[in-house]
């Protein structure tokens, strides 16, 4: 299956608390292909690099904190229209507001600890697996 790729982190909230089965599971479930995936820890520098466009913003500091606590899981995921079908799969990022059947719904806590990230577009998709993957690391 040929499709266009995405990126996600299974953060660390939903790590800690035994959720990466289920999560790879829904996206499986999806109708998404896993072409890359590691468990990981990201640095403090490697998680100001990847949330650059937020360090600006108040939360920044909570943001690299709360990312840089426990590992994650990075992977690339592929799918026809795998951008706009995995946010849809994933929820709003208040699980509060998310759909039943997402994600967000079924294993975030919070706007904080929403369990998951996605790419928001096939441009930051590239760039966001480029960063936790090298192209030997893709199938």
């Amino acid at each position: 299956m040929a499709g266009t790729r995405t990126f996600t982190m299974i953060k660390p909230d939903a790590v800690e608390k035994g959720h990466i089965g289920g999560i790879l599971n829904m996206i499986t479930e999806g109708g998404f292909r896993i072409v890359a995936m590691k468990l990981t820890q990201l640095t403090v520098a490697d998680a100001q690099q990847f949330y650059a466009i937020h360090k600006e913003r108040p939360f920044f500091g909570e943001l690299v904190e709360f990312m840089t606590r426990g590992p994650i899981v990075a992977a690339i995921l592929e799918k026809d229209n795998a951008v706009d079908d995995f946010r849809t799969l994933i929820g709003a990022t208040n699980p509060a507001e998310a759909a039943e059947g997402t994600i967000r719904k079924k294993y975030a806590t919070s706007i904080g600890e929403n369990a998951v990230h996605g790419s928001d577009s096939d441009e930051n998709a590239a760039i966001e697996g480029a960063f936790h993957f090298a192209g030997r690391e893709q199938f």
